[in-house]
């Protein structure tokens, strides 16, 4: 039997403050990521577009709505880890200006918006700090980042 990786989405919001842009976030309370600050997202349900996906996790993790036609593809990333298949990723990413509502704590994601330039990488996933930028200034980009075998630190990153 072949494993496919899970598809997923992950959806950037931004806003501008008179201190800068902000970027929402949040303190994953459950499972995959458990403690960690993560974006808002999930796994695509059959039958779904990776759109409809984001919408639909953006409200379920905070409240927010956000409509599909306010969505902005921003690249995809391909997580693996050799170490543990299951865990393997296809994700696509949105960026999003535009929302209705103000973000609320759920029973998966604690939100909170953080500074563009000054993200809490310490208590991200590792691999964040190395596609992250990339995503902040902006850019449309491709990535396959392999996991390191303790499924947490990064092996390797290849850009395209």
């Amino acid at each position: 039997m072949e494993f496919r990786a899970s598809a997923v989405v992950l959806c950037f919001l931004f806003r501008e403050t008179p201190d800068g842009r902000q970027v929402l976030m949040g303190l994953k309370k459950t499972g995959f990521g458990l403690g960690r600050v993560v974006t808002l997202g999930g796994h695509i349900e059959h039958g779904e577009t990776p759109e409809q996906a984001a919408v639909r996790e953006v409200e379920e993790e905070s409240g927010v709505v956000v409509r599909e036609a306010d969505l902005q593809r921003a690249g995809t990333i391909e997580w693996i880890f050799p170490a543990k298949p299951g865990l393997d990723m296809s994700t696509v990413l949105f960026r999003a200006h535009h929302w209705d509502g103000e973000p609320a704590e759920s029973g998966e994601i604690l939100p909170a918006w953080y500074p563009a330039t000054e993200l809490p990488y310490a208590k991200m996933w590792p691999d964040s700090a190395l596609w992250m930028p990339r995503l902040l200034a902006g850019d449309f980009f491709n990535a396959v980042i392999t996991i390191a075998a303790d499924n947490v630190n990064v092996s390797s990153v290849v850009f395209s």
